[in-house]
């Protein structure tokens, strides 16, 4: 009995549900409205998600606004970070390049830039290299569901934040998406059990 409680307790400590269905709904409601209050009617703000991850929460907020802002259609689009990556020689397998999907100049826009998870800063970098073939926006933010803390490489921070995670770096965060997994939820995973 001892041994299946000590058991059952690992397997939980292995993975922890960091944000459900719901707390995904709130959390994506509130980024909205707060970029409502910075950027109004949107009429020279666009919105962009990184690829892969990026383009789910990307469309959900978009999808939102729209519902919100009757009176305006925020411009969206999709960036592939491909051949932007600083670890595109050392990759063990190689990369496959997604569609773009940016059909309008970013020349003196406000680009919101979309990503899941900032771990290290190395994909932003990335998407602002990629963005620039795209126009010289006004200024560039950083929208993200989840931050993680202390495990920065390059000076990069979010602007938008649905959380701040303080996790290990034999931790993992693993985001699930209903369009992709069925549900919504965030995970920390021990990537050395995976």
């Amino acid at each position: 009995m001892r041994f299946f409680f000590c058991y059952v307790c690992l397997n939980m400590l292995e993975k922890k549900v960091l944000i459900d269905d719901y707390e995904m709904n709130v959390t994506i409601e509130r980024l909205c409205h707060q970029l409502i209050e910075n950027h109004d009617t949107f009429d020279n703000t666009v919105i962009i998600g990184i690829q892969p991850r990026g383009i789910f929460l990307s469309k959900r907020i978009v999808a939102k606004l729209n519902s919100k802002l009757t009176h305006a259609i925020v411009k969206t689009g999709c960036l592939d970070i491909s051949f932007h990556r600083d670890d595109l020689r050392i990759r063990k397998h190689p990369i496959i390049p997604k569609s773009i999907d940016i059909d309008f100049s970013i020349e003196e826009k406000h680009v919101i830039l979309v990503d899941d998870v900032v771990y290290t800063g190395r994909s932003v970098r990335s998407a602002l290299d990629a963005l620039m073939t795209f126009g010289r926006p006004n200024t560039v933010e950083l929208l993200t569901l989840i931050n993680r803390n202390y495990s920065r490489h390059l000076p990069i921070q979010p602007d938008y934040i649905g959380k701040n995670v303080n996790v290990l770096d034999s931790e993992k965060i693993l985001v699930n998406w209903k369009e992709e997994n069925k549900m919504d939820k965030v995970l920390i995973i021990n990537s050395s059990n995976e």
